[in-house]
């Protein structure tokens, strides 16, 4: 698995780590974005926590990088359970 580091089911993720929680779907139709995910997967900072369909990623900053999980949760309900 070339460039993807695959991890157990459940991570954690500190609110305050969080840039943007984002819907897979409609924030790849921008090019942007799809360079910025193709770039962050060349450089190993891309986690898959689930191997369901991915339907959000989120962008953290940790240790002064940035990572980029894909989850099978929606961004609505990730949005949800962060501010809570």
């Amino acid at each position: 698995m070339h460039g993807k580091r695959f991890y157990r089911r459940m991570e954690i993720v500190k609110y305050r780590d969080i840039i943007g929680i984002f819907d897979l779907e409609k924030a790849t139709l921008s090019k942007k974005t799809k360079d910025f995910l193709a770039h962050a997967t060349k450089e190993g900072r891309v986690i898959t926590v689930s191997y369901e369909m991915p339907k959000a990623f989120i962008v953290t900053i940790q240790a002064g990088k940035t990572i980029v999980y894909i989850s099978q949760i929606s961004a609505a309900t990730l949005k949800k359970r962060a501010s809570q």
